[in-house]
Formats: structure tokens, C-alpha cells, sequence
């Protein structure tokens, strides 16, 4: 896909930012070296170095991080909350400065955990100062109970999981008083992400496997994490040191300038009045991935930007559905027909809803720092100005 197209198809594009990960740097050491794109890398990376040192009150060099080639450690989340920031909004500007591209005309954006804020920012709902200044004021807290937190996540090779029955389980567990589990995000209907202190994992896969063997996996990762969207933020009134830290922001009265989706709610249902409600209970609540990903297929989005460093979860959410659905239609001659028909909005909209999943194998994909990086010379107007 070349700018051009990307211009013209920005009504059915979705722009899609990522979210926190023990690996943030990505291929922004390129971008910050480009010839056309190194000093507008500088200048998103000074701003927010600027405002981060101010929050957390200690040196922030997030030019010399990205020089460096240095991951960020889970101890310094500060600092990788800001250079994510950062890059997400230097990639933007890129993309408008460079290649024309209006990322404002877009269908809607939406952003994994971080990424919602960053997502916002871009939208004139917050100022870069006050979108840093609530997650930057929680990294004690979070990174001091990430101590004994393991992420794992949660899959059923067969059915839907009945979130019922895990909620019932999560309860009994917690009620054990022997370290707090909760779920931190949806990404389908078999699949969770989990956050526990302890054995809380270990304990709710035995409680789940007693009903039904060998009906789900579970798999954990051996980073740490700091354990936002779920209660385990509850032991230090995180969320309500975010919504203190919200009453003062000058900024966040104003409704998006474009829609933007919340995984908070999994609606676009941002306005003037409730972003800050929105953003105290983006701390605690499950991330709800799957209805993202839902809304932008029913809604009938074409295009999927990915904005940021090396993004990951959503799009192997989106690949995830995508080989899962053209496997199935390999094997149902009924459902090559059905997603013949998914492609044309005006029968689509008298199927039944869930029809529009059958799209996801249609969906293009645009990571864009590697389109970015990848764009030869005679595409970028920069270099034939010169």
C-alpha cells in the first residue's frame, strides 16, 4: 500500500496503538537516524523526556535510550510509559508531515492499555502533560506490586470460555486470602489474560480443570509485569490516586476530534464529560480487546494501522481470527459462501451480527514504522522536494 492509497482509504481505516510491553524500543533507533524523519523522532523524544523528568522527578534521557538500543527495565516504567508516547505520537506526525496523510480523517482509532491514552492525545482530549502525568504517578505503586505478579494466558483449544464459571472461580480464589487474581484483558471468546500474585494461576487452572480435564491451557510468562487492569491495583487505592491525580488536569473536557474507541467500555462512547470516568476506570478494568477488534470488523473497516514500536497484541489478535476463520472455511462450503456475502454491507446488514467476523481475512495490515522504513525514496515528498 503506498500513500496515495493510504489517503484515499483513511474513511474505513482504524489506526490501532500499542500498549506496554517489556520490549518497547522496536525499530525506533532507525526512525530517529532516518534523514527525513530523525528530527521530528528528536523533538517527540525531548518533549517527552522534558515532561517525564518533571513527573517523576529524576533525569529522563529517552534520546539517549532509543541511541543506546537499551530496553527499558520494569523498575524504569516510567520512562518506557513516556518513550512509547512519544514514538506513537512521532510515528503520526511522520506519517501527516512527510506523506500528507491526515490521520484525523480516519474511521476510528483505538489503543491497547497505553495506547488509549496515546490514543487521546492525538484526538485533542488530553495534552501530552496530563496523559503523562496520571500513568507516571502510579509507577511506584505499580511497579512495587508487580514484585510477585505473573501473567499467564488463559485459552480453550474448543469451546468459548464461559466467563461465568471463571468469575465464580476467581471469586473462591480471592476469598482464599492467599494473593489477589484477576482477569486484565479479553482478547477472544477462548482466550484471557490473566494477572495473579503467587500460585493464584496455578490454583485457579486446578479449580477450572476439576469440572472439565483438559479443556484449557494455560500458559505464563516468566516477566514481570506491572498489573494494571485488574483489582490487584486495589491494595494500593491505585485507582483512586488516578482519579485524585485526574481532578486537577487542565485538559480532558473535550469531547475526541475523531471517534475514538475505549477498551474500558468497548464502545465508542467518548464525550466531553466522561473521559475522565473512562480513564479512572481504564486502571482496573479488563481490558476488552475482542470487542475492538469486533466493532472495527462490524463497522466495516478495511484498513488497520498499527501505530508504535514493534506492535504485537493486536495485530496476533487479528491474525489469530483471521487463520482461525480461513481454516474453517477451508472445511464449510457454506461458510465460503457467508463470507462472500460479509463483504457486501448492504445484505451484511441483515445477517446476523457476528457474520461480520467473517471479514477479518480481508482486513489489511500496516505496521507503520515498518511501512515507514520501507517506503522507497520516490514515495516520500520530502525527497523529491529536495
Amino acid at each position: 500500500m503506498d500513500s496515495d492509497q493510504l489517503r484515499a482509504g483513511l474513511a474505513t481505516t482504524a489506526l490501532a496503538f500499542r500498549g506496554y510491553n517489556v520490549r518497547n524500543l522496536g525499530r525506533s533507533h532507525e526512525l530517529l537516524v532516518h534523514q527525513q524523519y530523525g528530527s521530528i523522532v528528536r523533538q517527540h523524544l525531548s518533549a517527552a523526556s522534558q515532561l517525564a523528568a518533571d513527573l517523576l522527578e529524576r533525569p529522563v534521557d529517552l534520546i539517549s535510550q532509543v541511541e543506546s538500543q537499551k530496553e527499558t527495565t520494569l523498575e524504569r516504567y516510567g520512562e518506557a510509559v513516556a518513550l512509547l508516547t512519544a514514538m506513537e505520537l512521532a510515528q503520526l506526525e511522520i506519517l501527516r508531515e512527510c506523506f500528507d496523510v491526515d490521520y484525523q480523517q480516519c474511521q476510528l482509532a483505538f489503543g491497547y492499555s497505553l495506547g488509549e491514552i496515546t490514543a487521546l492525545v492525538t484526538a485533542g482530549v488530553f495534552s501530552l502533560r496530563d496523559a503523562l502525568a496520571v500513568p507516571l504517578s502510579l509507577e511506584k505503586d505499580c511497579v512495587s506490586l508487580a514484585e510477585d505478579v505473573t501473567l499467564g494466558i488463559l485459552f480453550s483449544r474448543g469451546e468459548t470460555i464461559e466467563h461465568e464459571r471463571v468469575n465464580r472461580a476467581l471469586i473462591a480464589i480471592n476469598q482464599q486470602a492467599q494473593g489477589v487474581i484477576g482477569v486484565s484483558a479479553i482478547l477472544s471468546p477462548n482466550s484471557l489474560l490473566l494477572l495473579g500474585q503467587a500460585d493464584t494461576l496455578d490454583r485457579l487452572y486446578e479449580a477450572l480443570n476439576e469440572e472439565r480435564p483438559r479443556q484449557l491451557v494455560l500458559r505464563k510468562n516468566k516477566d514481570s509485569w506491572p498489573p494494571l487492569h485488574c483489582p490487584i491495583v486495589w491494595q494500593r487505592q491505585v485507582p483512586d490516586h488516578a482519579a485524585q491525580a485526574m481532578l486537577t488536569l487542565s485538559s480532558g473536557n473535550t469531547a475526541p476530534t475523531y471517534p475514538v474507541l475505549s477498551l474500558v467500555t468497548g464502545q465508542v462512547d467518548y464525550t466531553a464529560t466522561n473521559c475522565r470516568d473512562h480513564m479512572r476506570h481504564w486502571v482496573d478494568h479488563p481490558q476488552l480487546l475482542w470487542e475492538a477488534i469486533y466493532q472495527t470488523l462490524k463497522g466495516g473497516t478495511e484498513t488497520v494501522v498499527h501505530i508504535g514500536p514493534a506492535p504485537n497484541i493486536i495485530p496476533s489478535t487479528y491474525q489469530r481470527l483471521s487463520s482461525n476463520i480461513e481454516t474453517h472455511m477451508k472445511s464449510n462450503l457454506g461458510m465460503r459462501m457467508l463470507s462472500a456475502v460479509a463483504q457486501r454491507p448492504w445484505l451484511n446488514k441483515v445477517l446476523p451480527d457476528r457474520a461480520a467476523l467473517l471479514r477479518a481475512p480481508s482486513i489489511q495490515h500496516v505496521v507503520l514504522e515498518d511501512w515507514l522504513l520501507d517506503m522507497p525514496a520516490d514515495e516520500d515528498p520530502a525527497v523529491e522536494a529536495g
